[in-house]
């Protein structure tokens, strides 16, 4: 496992917790030591639930590593079982129960002998995926185990509905704008007059994942969590998915296509091109705002766009096919998805990185020096020492992340809020030159500090109080080229007539 400070995906039973506590009346208990249970303080804070999260720490302390845990998860599980009533009771072991050889296995059996709900272990090797791969594994074992459980009742139904409809598979506890996007999906089907089976693991029942076969198709929006269900539907009861992601005008218009491709191919007769037509023209302001000034004014700026593989690669095509903008650097997270990450983005920007450090991804920004930045909430904080804008697109991200208000990414309400992320990025960057200008700044001497360390030369009173007068959005990128004039010439002090040296070497 890799402990760091700053953590893209976390470890996999926090994956685990996200899909448990996203099914309703659905218990988890982790057996881990006091300290890994921080997801409940995440979940409540983030989400701003009305309810406790449905996470119970069957607690690893000195008795437990002297004698092993002998009765006391079995306990646990029991002890929940009666007081809150679960329809399923998910065990998630942790790296700690992993080094510890607990048997987990046992724990389970012994645990269905005397509750009355349903109890699982979590069926994932912590020690070699992270969150997203455990939540994607995770959905699929509760599936399948309630799938599996009807076939053996001879509860499974068979047949399809009348109308035409779907299964919305992959909404989840703790997703980027998920509830948000799982509203404008359901408008959307509505639209498009598809019924939604249901949707999957949020707000949903276990007692209902046997109804999932009578869709006419899967629908996944989000590669992180839900092919692997979609794909066993599919293998299973020849199940069609689509997985096309609908952000931005030409993605939601190809998922669009896609879905009437699969509901004609099943037997109905649909065409949605005027639809698609109308909601571009009219409902959508994108391809507006693409041909507006505004827009134009942003063509061949350079952006910097990193974050988990759905929505990197989203914004990166939005970025570059719709609005003209040079994607300098496409990076993702999602190391175990690299070469599909790579097919995808790699026509629409100059390189592709694929890191969980996020000091590489620190330096690889500070080298291209973008006009604006999009990214998780980590390069949000990049940006701010580089004193470059960013917009937050993807996980991991902060409360300010959970809004209250509607904003979706998806469909062509979606376009809408993405065309405002985009265009006030880019000239909120402008903001400290603004208040330069009108006198609005509090004229400290704040100097940039390089990203990977602080700088190793020394600025003189005189150079200081020039690079101060450079306005705020060009200044770190005024500091770094001056440094690195003087690096190459072995300089260690960097007077105000060096500065104008460098100047001119770069033709300013």
């Amino acid at each position: 496992m890799k402990l760091a400070y700053w953590m893209y995906a976390g470890p996999a039973h926090i994956g685990t917790l996200r899909i448990a506590s996203s099914f309703k009346n659905v218990h988890a208990i982790m057996h881990a030591p006091i300290g890994d249970d921080y997801f409940n303080v995440m979940r409540s804070m983030l989400e701003r639930e009305r309810n406790f999260t449905p996470v119970t720490t069957s607690s690893v302390d000195r008795t437990v590593l002297a004698r092993g845990s002998q009765e006391k998860v079995v306990d646990n599980i029991t002890r929940k079982d009666a007081e809150v009533s679960p329809d399923l009771t998910v065990l998630t072991p942790t790296c700690t129960s992993s080094i510890l050889q607990e048997d987990l296995e046992n724990f389970v059996e012994r645990a269905q002998l005397t509750a009355r709900c349903d109890v699982m272990l979590a069926d994932v090797n912590h020690y070699r995926v992270n969150e997203l791969q455990a939540a994607d594994r995770t959905l699929n074992q509760i599936v399948e185990f309630y799938i599996d459980k009807a076939r053996k009742g001879g509860t499974l139904p068979t047949g399809k509905t009348e109308r035409p409809s779907v299964n919305i598979i992959g909404i989840t506890s703790l997703g980027f704008h998920n509830q948000h996007d799982c509203t404008e999906l359901k408008r959307l089907m509505a639209d498009l007059g598809i019924e939604v089976n249901q949707v999957i693991p949020e707000k949903a029942s276990v007692h209902h994942l046997k109804d999932l076969p009578r869709a006419w198709f899967n629908l996944v929006p989000y590669r992180e969590v839900g092919l692997m269900t979609a794909r066993y539907l599919e293998a299973e009861f020849g199940m069609p998915f689509v997985d096309v992601t609908p952000m931005g005008v030409v993605e939601t218009a190809r998922c669009i296509r896609a879905i009437q491709q699969v509901l004609n191919a099943s037997g109905a007769a649909v065409d949605y091109e005027d639809y698609i037509d109308n909601q571009t023209r009219y409902v959508s302001q994108a391809a507006w705002f693409s041909r507006s000034i505004d827009c134009q004014n942003l063509t061949g700026k350079k952006a910097v766009v990193f974050g988990d593989n759905t929505h990197a690669i989203a914004m990166t095509k939005i970025l570059a096919r719709e609005m003209g903008i040079r994607v300098a650097i496409a990076g993702t997270y999602c190391k175990y998805d690299a070469d599909w990450f790579r097919t995808q983005v790699g026509e629409f920007c100059d390189e592709v990185l694929i890191s969980d450090d996020n000091g590489a991804v620190a330096d690889a920004i500070a080298r291209a020096e973008p006009a604006a930045i999009f990214g998780t909430q980590m390069e949000r904080h990049i940006g701010k020492r580089l004193n470059i804008p960013c917009g937050v697109i993807a996980a991991p991200i902060h409360v300010q992340n959970f809004p209250i208000g509607y904003k979706p990414f998806v469909g062509y309400e979606g376009t809408n809020q993405i065309s405002d992320l985009v265009y006030n990025s880019f000239t909120l960057g402008m903001e400290d030159h603004l208040l330069e200008i009108f006198g609005g700044h509090d004229t400290k001497e704040v100097i940039h500090k390089s990203i990977s360390a602080d700088s190793d030369l020394n600025w003189t009173k005189d150079a200081l109080a020039e690079l101060n007068k450079v306005p705020g959005f060009v200044r770190g990128k005024v500091k770094r080229n001056t440094e690195k004039f003087a690096r190459e010439r072995q300089l260690s002090s960097i007077t105000i007539e060096l500065m104008y040296a460098a100047k001119e070497a770069v033709g300013a």
